[in-house]
């Protein structure tokens, strides 16, 4: 197993990206340096079509597939979208009636937002699914949209693990309870696959969402696992490649860089998650002790079942009275680097749709600040975050109050 560079300062933001293994970068070079288009005939592109199949084998076998069921992407973006469209495209021109996509309300942007084009473009109508307090999809609701709506669904989309609180779905009971009804049923595991043991044939799911650099891979490449006889629809047209539903030259660097990392990731899981769980109960203790008001957000690993019910690698707190953008930027200062929730919305200054489905308060889900762990973390990266942790609270909180800001309870 191969370590990856270290960032500099405390990088607790593995949830967005993670930095490159050695292997992985050393494999992309590698390929890199080589001619050869998997589509051309010729022997170099012959070459390059067997690292691409040799890659497919072992993406596969570390995700519990077939090599037929693996098609690569430009990364879980395409992928989420390629299975939200693609599906409902795929049912509806075989039932016409198939209209109705369910998603959980706490599902990435890339599922969310295909979804909602959908129903502005394509007659869709999208139920979002409601969640507990910990942002655990309700399967009451499910099962009674489904008895009472069973003709009409084209899908359903529930996330293996949410991005930003940490929270572990049941996926297997979404797929039980979907499958009564003939439903097909997609996962984005893009944040799972890393830190808990994720098997797409037993899980019974019949799309799941994977990408390469949550996971020591590179940014720009991923893959939808699907079933060979889902009804898919191609999104991009082009040379047919991919099954015909992802047309593109294959980028085989990246590819290769893929495979290698997400093996070596299966490989060193269960030892990495029992150390990534360690450093996030030192973290949550730490946090509770340096700000009292702080609010663990998901499951509680201190709690009976709570720690069997979150990424090992994950711990979400709101802080009241403070700006999660202030937190982020003062604790960036001191050489921490966390997150407000989702890269994918950073800077937009709205409240995390993920807390409102979970019941928290606008004014409580502004200052949220997600910390997330992965396989270059250290103790001495949660004992910085420790440190610098009460003083950047305390200046937040003055801000905000100088400001015109808010505290909880009080106006915003």
């Amino acid at each position: 197993m191969t370590t990856p560079e270290v960032p500099a300062g405390a990088y607790l933001d593995h949830a967005a990206t993670t930095p490159m293994s050695r292997a992985a970068l050393e494999a992309y070079v590698a390929e890199a340096g080589r001619p050869g288009n998997a589509s051309s005939l010729h022997s170099a592109g012959r070459a390059a079509r067997r690292v691409v199949e040799e890659s497919r084998e072992s993406v596969a076998a570390a995700l519990g597939a077939r090599p037929s069921e693996v098609i690569f992407t430009a990364g879980g973006t395409e992928a989420d979208n390629l299975a939200i469209k693609g599906i409902f495209w795929g049912r509806r021109r075989q039932d016409p009636r198939r209209t109705r996509v369910l998603v959980s309300a706490v599902e990435h942007h890339a599922v969310l937002d295909p979804a909602f084009w959908l129903a502005g473009h394509a007659g869709a109508e999208i139920v979002l699914l409601p969640v507990d307090d910990d942002g655990r999809v309700d399967l009451a609701a499910l099962r009674a949209e489904l008895a009472e709506h069973s003709d009409e669904v084209a899908l359903v989309s529930v996330m293996w693990a949410n991005n930003e609180v940490g929270t572990l779905q049941p996926v297997r009971d979404v797929v039980r309870l979907a499958h009564q009804h003939g439903v097909p049923v997609h996962t984005d595991a893009v944040q799972a696959v890393a830190q808990v043991e994720v098997d797409f044939a037993a899980s019974g799911v019949d799309a799941m969402t994977v990408t390469g650099h949550k996971l020591g891979g590179p940014p720009g490449v991923g893959a939808l696992l699907a079933r060979r006889d889902l009804p898919i629809e191609a999104v991009l047209h082009g040379g047919g490649q991919e099954r015909g539903v992802r047309s593109g030259t294959l980028d085989v660097p990246a590819i290769r860089s893929f495979a290698v990392a997400l093996a070596e990731t299966v490989a060193a899981r269960p030892e990495r998650a029992a150390t990534l769980a360690a450093l996030r109960d030192a973290l949550v203790a730490g946090v509770r002790a340096a700000d009292p008001e702080a609010v663990l957000r998901g499951p509680d690993p201190a709690s009976d079942d709570g720690a069997a019910a979150r990424l090992p690698g994950n711990a979400h707190f709101t802080f009241p009275g403070a700006e999660g953008d202030s937190l982020l930027y003062l604790l960036d200062s001191a050489g921490v680097q966390a997150s407000t929730g989702s890269a994918c919305q950073a800077g937009v200054p709205q409240p995390s749709h993920v807390l409102l489905a979970m019941g928290v308060t606008e004014l409580d889900a502004r200052g949220a600040l997600r910390f997330s762990l992965g396989a270059t973390s250290t103790r001495h990266d949660v004992d910085r975050l420790l440190a610098a942790l009460p003083q950047v609270v305390e200046r937040a909180r003055a801000a905000g109050l100088v400001t015109g800001g808010f505290r909880a309870g009080g106006a915003a």
